[in-house]
């Protein structure tokens, strides 16, 4: 810059001795400050946000966020998709000792690749959490930032409560980017939404933990504008997680290329006529800029819009049609008693929301089941409950399941939109001895409107995590980000985590 200066002023001294032009007798005319935009509002926001502005419901709450995500990922290093994508960084890339990964002592990989395996643990089940309007805030954030705390020498550590703003800051970020599309609010349909809001929440997470200034924080987003998208046609595949660790890689990527001063387009979350930024992903985006927090008080989004903790592994829709299907469970045992039984069964009719890839009568793989209807209902209805186990591969060749399968018929009421907010799940079961018996369910135990207990939250997480931890390193861990906002740094949350 200084050099384009001077060079400016070189050339226009020059001109104005040619012309014997005095100084005096020129106007000077002054360029007018420009306008603030709404992608340098995001980035004096990402670089301003300091640990002050998060409020205690605020720490709670993202630390329960914290939580659940080490749990799943945790548990997500037993999956095959995790080792398939570990094996593959290992084998294609030279080695690099640096960052940890979930479930693997002594196994360390780059920042960027171990936030690339540990986002792909997470969603490897789809066991992670989810937001409105749509998407899974936290797995795209939580992997990159602890990436790169591994990267930090250990007398330069954050501490907790830098960690937590990092994490708000790029879970803000993602709601805000949301908030601007009417079209995000509702199921998706064309890209998966962590592979979009979730790489520029990890870029900005990122930039907040690396102290970048304002027009690199801006940069890091439109970088990452360019690193994310990925298409609903994946989901229920091995290839769906890889959406959540694409997008923690590469919007650590966007923030560490930021840092060295590779520059992007200042108007990338601007509403540009005829040129795309973000408005490629949602075609009626239209964004504002985020106020000052000098002239502006900011509640965070999580104050208000709470998080939906799952409470068995599958897509979110499942767990309204479970819980609607398991009261129908407990009815039929009440009245035949013992187990339910297929021979009883004449017909099952579930009013769902249309939503076509979470609409699978007939599922061949775990990652399908997932995404069913019709086998969650159907797993429920046979077993009172939906867990980690259902998806089996023993559990889906069940010959009952099979046969109650064959027995599904589904409806899409209008009044039941594809919305994770208003929708609900409706199961009639008609007996062969012509008997009708119904469960409805509203909001499940878990939903934004009905949060998990930090009982049920820390069960939940015990569950997840001992399956590759100690019982006494679980307890540390669950200590650990409990306390997180009192730490002088990270590292007792990371050396549980090695």
């Amino acid at each position: 810059i200084n050099v384009c200066t001077q060079r400016s002023t070189r050339y226009l001294s020059a001109i104005s001795a040619a012309r014997g032009l005095h100084k005096s007798a020129l106007d000077v005319v002054e360029r007018p400050a420009p306008e603030e935009t709404v992608t340098s509002s995001f980035g004096r926001f990402i670089q301003s946000v300091q640990p002050r502005h998060l409020s205690p419901t605020v720490l709670q709450r993202s630390k329960r966020m914290v939580l659940d995500s080490i749990g799943v990922g945790l548990l997500g290093s037993t999956t095959d998709v995790f080792e398939l994508a570990l094996q593959h960084c290992q084998h294609m890339y030279a080695p690099d000792d640096v960052s940890f990964v979930y479930g693997r002592q002594g196994v360390k990989l780059s920042p960027t690749l171990a936030a690339f395996v540990n986002g792909v643990a997470a969603h490897s089940m789809d066991f992670d959490d989810t937001w409105h309007p749509a998407t899974h805030p936290s797995g795209a954030v939580l992997p990159a930032l602890l990436a790169i705390s591994d990267m930090f020498h250990n007398n330069s550590k954050p501490s907790g409560l830098d960690f937590l703003t990092a994490f708000n800051v790029g879970i803000e970020i993602q709601g805000w980017l949301m908030r601007f599309s009417n079209e995000a609010h509702n199921i998706p349909k064309r890209f998966h939404p962590p592979s979009v809001v979730g790489t520029m929440g990890s870029a900005a997470a990122c930039a907040r933990l690396l102290s970048l200034d304002r027009n690199q924080c801006s940069n890091a987003l439109a970088i990452a504008a360019s690193l994310a998208g990925a298409p609903m046609a994946n989901a229920a595949t091995q290839s769906k997680p890889l959406h959540i660790g694409n997008a923690s890689r590469l919007g650590l990527e966007a923030a560490l290329l930021a840092s060295r001063g590779l520059e992007a387009s200042p108007l990338v979350l601007d509403a540009v006529p005829g040129v795309a930024g973000f408005s490629a992903f949602y075609e009626d985006y239209a964004p504002n800029p985020i106020a000052s927090l000098e002239e502006h008080e900011h509640s965070f989004l999580i104050e208000t819009q709470d998080i939906a903790f799952k409470r068995f592994p599958a897509h979110l829709g499942m767990h309204w049609i479970a819980d609607a299907a398991t009261v129908v469970h407990k009815t039929l045992v009440g009245l035949k008693g013992g187990s339910v039984s297929p021979n009883l069964v004449q017909e099952i009719l579930l009013r769902v929301p249309l939503s076509k890839y979470i609409n699978r009568p007939f599922p061949e793989t775990e990652h399908q089941a997932r995404h069913s209807f019709q086998f969650n209902a159907c797993t429920a209805l046979l077993d009172g409950e939906v867990t980690v186990q259902s998806f089996h591969t023993e559990a889906l060749q069940r010959p009952e399941l099979l046969a109650l399968l064959s027995r599904v018929r589904v409806e899409h009421p209008h009044d039941n939109p594809a919305n994770f907010n208003i929708m609900y799940g409706e199961v009639e079961v008609t007996l062969v001895s012509g008997d009708v018996l119904r469960g409805r369910c509203d909001t499940f135990y878990g939903h934004w409107r009905n949060p998990l207990s930090q009982e049920s939250l820390q069960k939940k997480f015990r569950s997840n995590a001992g399956a590759v931890l100690s019982n006494e390193r679980v307890e540390r861990l669950i200590e650990a980000v409990e306390g997180l906002d009192h730490l002088d740094d990270c590292k007792p949350l990371l050396a549980q985590l090695q």
